[in-house]
């Protein structure tokens, strides 16, 4: 588990700054020096990503697609929702649950609260706070080699640590224990991992028991957004939960109900 920085290192990131159409978006900026906020900003500045006034149903674009990485654990039991930066009813749902989750008004309309709470809830590289890249690549160092892009891998496994995430605030926020996620093509075979794996293209974790137990965590991802959940009673998952996204759905866990 990490503890945010006290002094966040307030760099930009390139291609924040963006105008978006309609009334209802809102706007992104980069935070703009050490300890301050951006002009218009809402919370606390942050180095990994601002928002500046509200995001709601019919808004779009890149504050709404990021947005949607941070409420993606937020779909609803045996759902999951598009990262494609258009502010839906799903995605409008998926806000309300984030903000109930955390006892803010749950109205589905994403302001200055809301943001606050993400900005608590992220650190500086836009992970999660208790979850890394790290723990989510022990196969190489640069995300290549998988069956997709360095950067498409990357990507994936944030949506899912950001998924995780809301997943271990709902467990009452006990440490989720994190044993692998992406592989390249090379380390899923040396594993035996199947031909077919999601861990190939980042959208996997494997966790172990922890205090939640296999059971637990896999009976809790169904309604954190993951399509696919195998467990105990499935074979070669009796010593681990696995979760991942993606297209489809395949959930079995035969020895805990699933």
């Amino acid at each position: 588990m990490r503890s945010r920085p006290v002094g966040f290192l307030l760099s930009a990131l390139a291609g924040a700054a963006l105008a978006f159409g309609g009334t209802a978006a809102a706007s992104a900026t980069p935070a703009s020096a050490p300890g301050s906020a951006s002009t218009g900003n809402v919370g606390t500045a942050d180095a990994c990503y601002n928002w500046s006034g509200n995001l709601q149903e019919g808004s779009s674009g890149e504050a709404v697609r990021q947005l949607q990485i941070r409420v993606a654990g937020y779909p609803g039991t045996g759902n999951q929702i598009a990262i494609d930066g258009v502010f839906g009813p799903a995605t409008k749902a998926a806000v309300a649950r984030f903000q109930a989750a955390y006892g803010l008004a749950a109205d589905g309309i994403a302001g200055a609260q809301t943001f606050s709470k993400i900005y608590a809830l992220q650190d500086d590289d836009c992970t999660p706070v208790n979850f890394t890249y790290a723990e989510l690549n022990r196969c190489n160092s640069d995300w290549s080699g998988g069956k997709v892009g360095a950067a498409t891998a990357r990507a994936n496994a944030l949506v899912t640590m950001w998924k995780l995430q809301a997943m271990r605030h709902a467990m009452g926020d006990r440490p989720i224990t994190v044993n692998g996620g992406f592989r390249s093509v090379s380390c899923n075979s040396a594993v035996g991992g199947a031909a077919n794996s999601r861990h190939m293209y980042g959208h996997a974790a494997d966790l172990g028991a922890g205090s939640q137990g296999f059971c637990g965590l896999a009976q809790a991802a169904r309604n954190h957004g993951f399509t696919e959940i195998l467990g105990p009673g499935y074979p070669g998952h009796n010593d681990h939960t696995h979760v991942a996204g993606g297209s489809g759905r395949f959930w079995s866990a035969p020895s805990c109900g699933i």
